[in-house]
């Protein structure tokens, strides 16, 4: 009998998975494998008994890699699971940046008392004016599992996308993703070209505040960046300037710290990329799937140490 520990609430959808060869338990250290989200693992003991981890999500910074391939112990992610979770997102920060959607709302919530509000809201509305996305350019830089989804979907809309990925070419582009996505093996073509740009990388030490005041500096004046792959993607005080000399009309993050917060034209979201139902279940069921294949055959599905 294989035992299985939650450090965090896994979807009941995802343990319903798991065959009558285990059972979950409460005590750690008796545990075969490890399911786990956002719980931080780095200062935690390895139990002597522990083969496997699964992260039921694609980003594993809260995972000490090496430690656990050091031990012998298998780390899994589930890679795509929430990535239409993820894109629905990104296309409502496109929307809530180029209409002032929550700037509109909150007026009417402020005028709540205000017995003529409709013909009120008529004189107020031309301050919360906007554009469209339709014929404006979307930079997509890293197209994964997320970033070819928000392609696609931009397109859809009516929107020309430029793609960059350093793991892709052109051709596997056109034939993958789109023929008609635009394909730069170089970033400055990208930033130059995009009304508004969405980042969708790993946290790496390579990429590690690669939107800096060098990279802003390229971008057309004007541009609506958003990030919904990780805060430290971006130098807060090089956005922070931006914002407020209006060379970045607005930023758009799923990532609430205390820098982000403060900025004026910041649309913080709180981390609500992946938090769909759909999206938990999937994350479980995938998860849960790669521990029992490792456990009981061996196999490294999604293997991010190993």
């Amino acid at each position: 009998m294989y035992k299985i520990h939650c450090l965090n609430n896994i979807s009941p959808v995802g343990l319903a998975c798991l065959t009558d060869q285990y059972e979950l338990t409460d005590n750690i250290e008796e545990a075969d494998a490890i399911l786990v989200r956002s719980a931080d693992m780095h200062e935690m003991d390895i139990p002597a008994n522990l083969k496997a981890v699964a992260r039921a999500g694609a980003g594993v910074n809260n995972i000490p890699l090496d430690k656990f391939a050091e031990a012998g112990i298998a780390v899994f992610n589930t890679p795509g699971a929430n990535a239409n979770a993820v894109k629905e997102l990104v296309l409502a920060g496109l929307l809530l940046a180029s209409r002032d959607i929550i700037g509109g709302v909150a007026w009417v919530r402020d005028n709540a008392d205000d017995e003529n509000v409709g013909k009120s809201a008529e004189k107020a509305k031309k301050q919360f004016a906007g554009g469209e996305i339709m014929g404006k350019t979307l930079g997509v830089i890293g197209l994964g599992a997320i970033g070819r989804q928000v392609a696609q979907a931009a397109e859809a809309l009516g929107m020309k996308v430029i793609g960059y990925d350093p793991a892709l070419d052109g051709i596997t582009v056109h034939e993958q993703i789109s023929p008609t996505v635009e394909f730069t093996d170089d970033l400055a073509p990208l930033y130059a070209a995009s009304d508004f740009i969405t980042i969708h990388v790993p946290a790496l030490p390579t990429t590690k505040m690669m939107i800096n005041e060098d990279a802003i500096a390229q971008m057309k004046d004007g541009v609506v960046f958003l990030n919904f792959s990780r805060d430290t993607l971006v130098d807060d005080a090089a956005m922070a300037a931006a914002l407020d000399s209006g060379k970045v009309t607005a930023y758009v993050t799923d990532f609430a710290n205390p820098a982000v917060v403060k900025m004026e034209r910041a649309i913080v979201i709180p981390h609500l990329g992946a938090s769909t139902a759909e999206a938990e279940d999937n994350c479980a069921k995938m998860a849960v799937a790669e521990v029992m294949d490792f456990l009981e055959n061996g196999k490294k599905t999604h293997c991010v140490n190993m």
